[in-house]
């Protein structure tokens, strides 16, 4: 909330990148919002069981979309990086705002056509089988749909985009030490960018990887569910965990660099100061 706001009254989604930025916020407080909702549904009504009922189906089927809008927000302020740093494809093609409104907007029409399956019938409420134990009411088939084409975009597509961006820079800075220019600010450049993709490549491996494995054990598992409890949703609510904490660390990666921040948030309190006083005038 913090990042949407302070973006949005400082008048910073004029830039591209801004706007990629504001809208993963808004995916990450989407499915912090949804998985509340989850937990609150099974605090207030105890006769949701562990396999699901049709009264969650909506708010999981809402947890979905917005973990999907994620991962295609990562991969795509992941493209853009590459774009900004890449010079011979900057000249031929720049990112726009419009571009980058155009992506969001594809992202959550994709992210809900994708999530809100469910809802239209592909879900196992009324099916003895197929039913997926750690995370009824999907069936395994829409889990497996689902999960290995975003699991592969979310760990191969930003892999590949920040390798590039790093032996871009590289190259650059092995160009200007041969010409005899400082490259100081370079190798700065590119040790901030390794170390920053570095981190969001190992958190998307931490957040996604157990969820992943759980759809994975679905998918190969015979036993029955009563015979797993309580191990089996011990894990899969550690993997909820992981998942908002991939929402925390995006904004600490991402967005919330505390200079960056502060200033932004000590302009908005001297504006509304200055704003007072012009009024008591």
């Amino acid at each position: 909330c913090i990042v949407i706001i302070t973006r949005m009254a400082t008048k910073d989604l004029h830039k591209p990148i801004s706007i990629l930025f504001c809208n993963l916020a808004f995916s990450d407080l989407f499915t912090s919002f949804s998985g509340f909702w989850i937990s609150v549904l099974f605090i207030t009504n105890p006769d949701i069981t562990i396999f699901g009922s049709k009264g969650i189906l909506a708010p999981y089927s809402l947890y979905t979309t917005s973990i999907l809008s994620t991962i295609y927000n990562l991969v795509s302020i992941g493209i853009e990086r590459y774009l900004a740093v890449s010079e011979s494809i900057r000249t031929r093609f720049r990112v726009t705002r419009k571009h980058s409104i155009a992506v969001v907007l594809i992202s959550w029409i994709l992210a809900f056509s994708l999530g809100c399956l469910p809802l239209m019938g592909w879900n196992c409420l009324h099916m003895g089988r197929n039913l997926s134990v750690l995370y009824s009411p999907f069936c395994v088939d829409y889990l497996i749909f689902i999960t290995i084409p975003n699991v592969v975009a979310a760990f191969i597509v930003p892999l590949f985009t920040y390798l590039r961006i790093i032996i871009i820079l590289r190259k650059r800075k092995l160009r200007m030490k041969a010409c005899g220019q400082a490259t100081g600010t370079y190798k700065s450049a590119e040790i901030q960018v390794a170390r920053t993709s570095i981190f969001i490549w190992v958190l998307a491996l931490v957040s996604y990887a157990p969820f992943f494995a759980g759809v994975i054990f679905d998918a190969t598992n015979h036993q029955c569910p009563l015979d797993l409890y309580p191990s089996v949703y011990i894990f899969r609510n550690c993997t909820a965990m992981m998942i908002t904490m991939n929402c925390l660390g995006n904004q600490l990666i991402y967005t919330l660099k505390a200079k960056e921040l502060g200033a932004k948030l000590k302009s908005l309190r001297c504006l509304s100061a200055n704003r007072v006083q012009a009024c008591a005038v």
